[in-house]
């Protein structure tokens, strides 16, 4: 759906049943906004957020995840990744250490309330979706807004550190993370005091040139920045697990992201070749055998040789031309799939029917299939067709060149020429947020 306000025309979609914000200025200007001022996000606002706490906090989500959380410390955060016995992905996201005994856990709903509902451990889990806002700023002016807003010098926030500042009155939480490769923040907060904070950044952001992001650039970002991302590049196995199946049968909502998948591409009805392991999707170094875990000895298994890694491929752009000049050549000639439409293979007006579409297309070396393609996206400041691609590890060198299958089962396919390029795609003209020198950037 589409609303218009003072500010322009904005595209909404159906987010677990919520509307988020699609798109705002058009894709190209916000995903460059990232390379070139700053972007300011807000999708993440529905984000599944849920609390743990209790003395055996720790312990307890050591038990889900293939992370070890017994060291961690107030002030940091993790990347929690949660199993099946396959050793499948259930679910990715990051864990902010409140305090010894409080986690604040993102985007491993349902599974952390699954796993609470069964647990004997001294525990508490509370949903707290909704309760907090979710505000990303990346590119690099970022730094410059929020200090001016909050009135304060946080040049001394590390990577992957959290602290606590004030902007318009209101306690924020301020955490330097983001998935765009650059410097890139996120501001968490009372939900009820979210319109006092944004307008303060934004007031402030609009005088360097910031600009809104949608959920379609985000995901492109994802895709450029070389970050796999739950729900979109892979789906996720809830309802292969008879116990999470029926935990969801009675949270129907939870299940929203995996639940009546659309199923597109030339991987076609194959589910089993859509779900990646920690290995596939590069974090096999954050599996820590020194717990015990669910799928930790499907694990252990395939971290002796890890059949696949992730990679970028670049498309031959005559060939992505091919495809979409087929739409044109007259109604005796069957087309093949849409490619030019969308920048994006990430699809949200079909949501309304319920469930969620995951295009994947199969990788090729000649005829044999190594690997799938997912989120093909175009890239406006390289001018070039990119996608991720989780292929078998002997073909994931640069330079080294495949083919991925375009084309739903029984419809036109085309054998489009990629290339494996750098991974992630953001080339050494920019600096990843881990490394950047802050102190080059303006005090306030």
């Amino acid at each position: 759906m589409t609303k218009t306000i003072n500010e322009g025309v904005y595209t909404f979609m159906n987010s677990g049943g919520m509307l988020v914000p699609f798109v705002y200025d058009g894709w190209r200007a916000e995903t460059l906004a990232s390379k070139e001022t700053a972007y300011f996000c807000t999708v993440l606002s529905t984000s599944p957020i849920y609390d743990i706490k209790g003395p055996d906090a720790a312990r307890f989500l050591s038990s889900i995840c293939v992370n070890d959380f017994t060291t961690a410390k107030p002030g940091g955060i993790r990347h929690a990744v949660c199993c099946n016995e396959k050793g499948q992905i259930t679910a990715d996201g990051v864990v902010m250490t409140l305090a010894e005994d409080h986690f604040r856990t993102y985007w491993i709903m349902p599974v952390v309330d699954y796993e609470a509902s069964k647990t004997t451990m001294n525990i508490t889990g509370e949903n707290m979706m909704m309760k907090e806002f979710f505000l990303q700023i990346a590119g690099p002016k970022s730094l410059e807004i929020i200090e001016q807003a909050a009135k304060q010098d946080i040049h001394g926030l590390k990577f992957a550190k959290h602290m606590m500042i004030r902007i318009a009155g209101v306690d924020v939480r301020i955490l330097r993370l983001g998935m765009a490769g650059t410097l890139a923040y996120e501001l968490h907060g009372d939900m009820e005091k979210f319109e006092e904070v944004y307008k303060a950044l934004w007031d402030i952001g609009v005088t360097y040139g910031a600009k809104k992001m949608g959920n379609q650039a985000y995901v492109m970002n994802h895709t450029e920045g070389g970050f796999p991302n739950l729900n979109m590049h892979y789906p996720l196995p809830w309802y292969e697990d008879p116990g999470l199946a029926a935990y969801l049968e009675k949270h129907p909502m939870e299940g929203f992201w995996n639940w009546n998948r659309h199923l597109v591409g030339s991987c076609g009805d194959d589910l089993e070749v859509r779900f990646r392991t920690p290995y596939d999707v590069g974090w096999g170094n954050l599996v820590n055998f020194n717990h015990e875990f669910p799928g930790k000895k499907a694990l252990l298994k395939i971290a002796e040789n890890p059949p696949m890694d992730v990679v970028t491929l670049e498309w031959n752009a005559d060939d992505v031309g091919e495809i979409f000049a087929s739409q044109f050549r007259g109604r005796e000639v069957e087309p093949y799939d849409e490619i030019g439409e969308n920048p994006v293979d990430i699809y949200f007006n079909l949501n309304v029917s319920g469930g969620f579409i995951y295009h994947q297309d199969y990788v090729m070396l000649g005829d044999e299939k190594i690997g799938v393609s997912a989120v093909r996206a175009r890239s406006a400041y390289y001018r070039k067709m990119i996608s991720l691609g989780f292929v078998k590890k002997e073909y994931a060198k640069p330079g080294t060149e495949l083919s991925v299958l375009w084309g739903r089962p029984g419809t036109p396919q085309y054998k489009v020429r990629v290339t494996v390029a750098r991974t992630p795609y953001v080339d050494s003209e920019f600096v990843n947020n881990k490394f950047i020198d802050v102190e080059e950037i303006p005090h306030y």
